[in-house]
């Protein structure tokens, strides 16, 4: 129940592990974190992504990617250069996370199931935002149930929810997932501008476009991508049963040169959609993957929008 040199996360693929096993990897995970972030949170704490914040920040170059609505025009100019406005994160920022656990989650072909890097993510977006008030609070759907945690603040608070993601029950075979649902649910009650996290591997419709574009417009997005190579590209194995789990329906293929290039092809398709759809929602993307160093991936986003990179922008 520890984490890996390679930044493998504890497993909670059980969905079910009972004290003190799951104690113990919670913790193991709060460390992980802890230890990796803290050196990239040292300094006034910034937001995840630039929003409107309560005090202005240092004006840096516009890159590409970045919010128009943060341009700076007296220093753009001056400068003849144009630049944007970074500000320092809103005290007392609510979080609410938007988690997709239907069963489609619940695979893995790498170091660990995509489940897990959903509660690894859920654990380094709490500790991202958490103290001075802060609150956080969830949303869960597995696609045949949904499950909402309060917005609160304090450790004991974060420990709660974190284990209640940990431990949501598996979607039972043939269920659709109902990420545009969980998403939607984020806009009742109304709240105040904060921050808003969607968790899912985004794979299937994108009938969560409008939803999202509707939260988008009242707060600040920001998205998880949670991937597994096997949503990318099928391996080249020759006859292969594969089973959809959402569906529940299985068949058996042939794994041909010309279906690896259209699974490709049709993946890589979709993957350019989610990304037309997150840019119009002025929603940052960051990517997990179950065959990386998630933690790693973690630090270097963060990075990047500490110091006003666009996420996926090549290093100068």
């Amino acid at each position: 129940m520890t984490e890996s040199r390679h930044g493998r996360p504890p497993s909670f693929a059980s969905g079910s592990l009972e004290d003190p096993r799951l104690t113990s990897a919670l913790r193991t995970l709060e460390l992980t974190v802890r230890r990796r972030l803290d050196g990239v949170l040292h300094g006034d704490h910034l937001g995840l992504i630039p929003g409107p914040g309560s005090e202005p920040g240092d004006a840096r170059e516009y890159q590409p990617g970045d919010d128009v609505r943060q341009m700076d025009w007296s220093v753009t100019a001056r400068t003849t250069q144009p630049h944007v406005r970074q500000s320092v994160a809103d005290r007392e920022l609510e979080t609410w996370l938007a988690i997709d656990l239907s069963a489609s989650l619940d695979f893995g072909t790498a170091g660990c199931e995509k489940r897990d890097l959903v509660v690894a993510a859920s654990a380094a977006i709490a500790h991202l935002t958490s103290g001075g008030g802060n609150r956080l609070g969830a949303v869960i759907s597995t696609g045949d149930r949904v499950v909402r945690v309060p917005a609160r603040g304090g450790r004991a608070h974060v420990q709660s929810l974190l284990k209640t993601v940990a431990t949501t029950p598996h979607a039972a075979d043939g269920t659709r997932g109902d990420l545009a649902g969980v998403v939607d649910s984020l806009r009742r009650p109304e709240r105040r501008r904060g921050l808003a996290v969607v968790v899912s591997d985004f794979l299937g419709s994108t009938e969560w476009e409008r939803p999202l574009r509707a939260i988008a417009a009242r707060h600040d997005v920001l998205a998880v991508e949670v991937l597994d190579p096997r949503d990318l590209e099928l391996p080249d194995v020759g006859d292969v049963v594969l089973h959809d789990p959402e569906t529940g329906r299985t068949r058996e293929f042939s794994v041909t040169p010309q279906l690896r290039a259209d699974f490709a092809r049709a993946a890589d398709d979709h993957r350019r959609r989610v990304e037309k759809i997150l840019r119009g929602c002025n929603a940052p993307r960051l990517t997990l993957r179950t065959d990386g160093d998630w933690i790693a991936d973690v630090v270097r986003f963060v990075s990047r929008r500490r110091y006003g990179a666009a996420v996926g922008a090549s290093t100068r």
